[in-house]
């Protein structure tokens, strides 16, 4: 049976994947903080231990409150550095895909328009991205696939911790709505269920036309 890793798997975005995938007969190991906590490198070190291989693995975790650079303390910036980025690079050296698997970086639309109020996961998401877009080329060749999902507003706890008023705010966007949760689950359920493999090392703006960007 194919199995996958799904991180941030309780809840919000993770949890959409995981629901989707189990729902094409996936084994799915749907991971919560208590699983791996990936700003705690000992947290992440012995997850690697237990869980060593897979065929699918989303990397997905929350990212920050919003702070002003100037507010942004030291401990912040090595909290995060370990969750956005030193954390997942740990994950990939020590988890092995198999051959002809997938790889899906949930990150955030941040990689591509920064946000002055987001400016940890702003840096840190997309210096992994950076690493992940490296990394696709070696996968390539073992006919691993590795998917950057660069998400903008979606329905989730954590879009209505950073934005005030949804209401106000779902009248500015294109789609007057957010994204949900589920959309991003079926998308990758879609791939993997059709095996669409040469889709690899891109980027996939999922933001409902909200951004300005091109590339």
């Amino acid at each position: 049976m194919t199995r996958a890793i799904v991180l941030g798997g309780s809840r919000g975005m993770g949890k959409a994947v995981a629901e989707s995938l189990k729902s094409i007969k996936i084994d799915v190991f749907a991971a919560s903080k208590n699983d791996i906590d990936t700003s705690n490198l000992d947290s992440v070190k012995k997850f690697v231990q237990i869980h060593n291989q897979t065929d699918i693995l989303i990397l997905n975790t929350g990212g920050p409150e919003a702070k002003e650079f100037s507010n942004i303390s030291e401990e912040d910036w090595k909290k995060y550095h370990n969750q956005l980025f030193l954390g997942f690079c740990i994950i990939l050296q020590n988890i092995k895909i198999n051959d002809g698997g997938y790889i899906f970086l949930i990150s955030s639309s941040v990689i591509k328009e920064p946000n002055a109020k987001l400016i940890i996961s702003s840096a840190y998401r997309a210096a992994f991205s950076e690493v992940f877009k490296i990394l696709s080329k070696d996968y390539a060749a073992k006919n691993i696939s590795c998917i950057n999902i660069a998400p903008g507003p979606i329905n989730t706890d954590r879009t209505k911790e950073l934005i005030e008023n949804i209401d106000e705010y779902k009248k500015l966007l294109p789609m007057k709505r957010l994204g949900e949760p589920e959309e991003i689950g079926n998308f990758i359920k879609a791939i993997i269920e059709n095996k669409i493999k040469y889709l690899s090392g891109v980027v996939i703006n999922f933001d409902g036309a909200n951004s300005n960007y091109i590339f």
